[in-house]
C-alpha cells in the first residue's frame, strides 16, 4: 500500500527588541532593534530561505509537480521580508505560482493570543489570512497555531473561523496507543480534521542530523526513505522549522544536499508520494477522535506551554500584556495595535524561560539575552512605556 509524506515548514522571524533601559520609559517609544533584525534576516535569507526555496522550486520542476510542500509564514516574517529582503518574498511567490505549495494560516504575530484573548486571536487569524491572500493569491484553508499550540477548544475556535483542518504535535501523553501517522478528528468537533506531527522522524532531521554522537549519523536520503517506507500508517507528517536548513543545521553538515536528494528518493521508491495538508484530509479517512483537553505544543520534552508560561516572570508579563485589550479596543489606534501585535510575539516569552537540563540548551541557543531575567527586565521596561502611552491616550480621549 502506498503511503504519503506531508512536509510542512514554519517560517518565522521575531521583531527583536532593542536594549531598552528603565530611563527610556516615558521618553523613547521606539522599541525595536532594527540593526539586528535586518542583519539576522539577511543572514538567514542567504543561508536558508533563498537556497532552500531554489532547491524546492527545482524539485517541483524536476518531478513535474509531484513534489508538494506546505508553509506557514508569520506576518512578522512577511513584514521583515518586505522591509529587508524583498528577494525572499519574490522567491516564495515563485513557489506559490507552481500550484504545488499550500500556505497555512496562523496568528499574524506568531502570538499566544489563543491563550490570552479570543477577540485578539480572531483578529490576528483574519489579519494573517488577508496577508497570505495579498502576498500569494492563496486563501488558506488549513490552520496551524503558534508553535503548534493546540487543545480541543482551540481547535474548535479555529473551526469557527473557517478552518476544517488543523496541525499539532503527536505528543506521547495524548496519543496513548494511537499512531500519529493517521488523520484524526477533534474530540469537540468531528468535522475538524487534526494532523499530528511525527516528532521522532521530524526531529531526526531538525535536531539530530548533524549529531555525530547519534548512532544513525550520517543520515542519508536513502536511509531516511527506508525508515519512512517501514513506518506504519497512512501518512507521515514531517513538520519543522524552515531555518533548520542552513541556519540551525549549517550547510557544511550536508543538510542542503540531503534536501536536494530527498524528493527524488521519496518519489523513486514507488511506495511513497507527497501531499499537502488539505490533500491529506481529502485523501484519508479519519482513524478516530483525538482528545486534547489541555493545551499542547511542539516544544521541549513535555510538549506543553512551559516554554512560554512556565514561570512567574512569563506569567506576569503575559497577564499585564493581555490586560490591555479592553483599553486598546476603546482607543482603536493603528499605531498602538501594531506595537501591541509585536509585543505579543511568543519569542519574547520564550526568552524568559528558566528551564535547565536538556531543554535548557535548546532555549539558550535561540536566546539573544544572557539570562532569562535580563529578557524579562527588558521586556517589562518596554511594556511599561507602552502602558503609559495607552493610558495617556485614554486621558486625551
Amino acid at each position: 500500500m502506498n503511503k504519503s509524506i506531508c512536509l510542512y515548514f514554519q517560517v518565522h522571524q521575531p521583531t527583536r527588541l532593542r536594549l531598552y533601559r528603565f530611563f527610556d520609559i516615558g521618553k523613547d517609544s521606539h522599541y525595536y532593534d532594527d540593526y539586528n533584525n535586518r542583519t539576522i534576516l539577511k543572514r538567514i535569507a542567504q543561508r536558508c530561505y533563498l537556497p532552500m526555496n531554489a532547491i524546492i522550486l527545482d524539485a517541483i520542476e524536476k518531478n513535474q509537480g509531484k513534489f508538494k510542500i506546505a508553509f506557514s509564514i508569520s506576518g512578522s516574517a512577511l513584514e521583515q521580508f518586505d522591509r529587508y529582503a524583498p528577494e525572499v518574498l519574490d522567491s516564495f511567490k515563485q513557489l506559490a505560482a507552481t500550484g504545488c505549495v499550500e500556505f497555512l494560516c496562523e496568528t499574524y504575530n506568531h502570538s499566544l493570543s489563543a491563550l490570552g484573548n479570543q477577540q485578539e486571536f480572531a483578529h490576528q487569524v483574519n489579519k494573517h489570512k488577508a496577508a497570505i491572500e495579498h502576498c500569494f493569491g492563496f486563501t488558506p484553508t488549513t490552520f496551524r497555531n503558534t508553535e503548534l499550540i493546540y487543545s480541543d477548544s482551540i481547535g474548535l475556535r479555529a473551526y469557527e473561523l473557517g478552518f476544517k483542518t488543523i496541525l499539532t504535535e503527536g505528543a506521547k501523553h495524548i496519543m496513548g496507543w494511537k499512531n500519529p501517522n493517521y488523520v484524526y478528528v477533534n474530540d469537540m468537533c468531528e468535522d475538524q480534521k487534526v494532523l499530528l506531527r511525527n516528532y521522532g522522524l521530524s526531529d531526526d532531521i531538525a535536531f539530530r542530523f548533524s549529531d555525530r554522537a547519534w548512532q544513525e549519523w550520517p543520515l542519508t536520503s536513502e536511509k531516511y526513505v527506508d525508515w519512512l517506507e517501514k513506518s506504519e500508517g497512512d501518512v507521515i507528517n514531517l513538520f519543522m522549522d524552515y531555518e533548520t536548513f542552513g541556519e540551525h543545521q549549517s550547510e557544511n553538515t550536508g543538510i542542503l544536499e540531503f534536501m536536494k536528494a530527498f524528493p527524488g528518493a521519496v518519489l523513486s521508491s514507488g511506495r511513497l508520494d507527497f501531499v499537502t495538508p488539505s490533500e491529506e484530509t481529502a485523501l484519508y479517512a479519519p482513524a478516530g477522535e483525538i482528545s486534547v483537553p489541555q493545551p499542547i505544543s511542539w516544544a521541549d520534552e513535555e510538549r506543553d506551554l512551559t516554554a512560554w508560561l512556565g514561570n512567574e516572570l512569563q506569567q506576569d508579563a503575559f497577564n499585564k500584556l493581555y490586560d490591555l485589550e479592553e483599553k486598546l479596543s476603546i482607543l482603536d489606534s493603528e499605531e498602538l495595535w501594531t506595537d501591541y501585535g509585536h509585543l505579543q510575539e511568543s519569542d519574547h516569552f520564550y526568552y524568559m524561560c528558566t528551564k535547565f537540563f536538556s531543554d535548557g540548551e535548546v532555549h539558550k541557543r535561540f536566546n539573544p539575552y544572557d539570562t532569562p531575567y535580563e529578557a524579562f527586565i527588558n521586556y517589562m521596561n518596554v511594556l511599561s512605556d507602552f502602558i503609559i502611552r495607552v493610558n495617556n491616550k485614554l486621558e486625551e480621549k
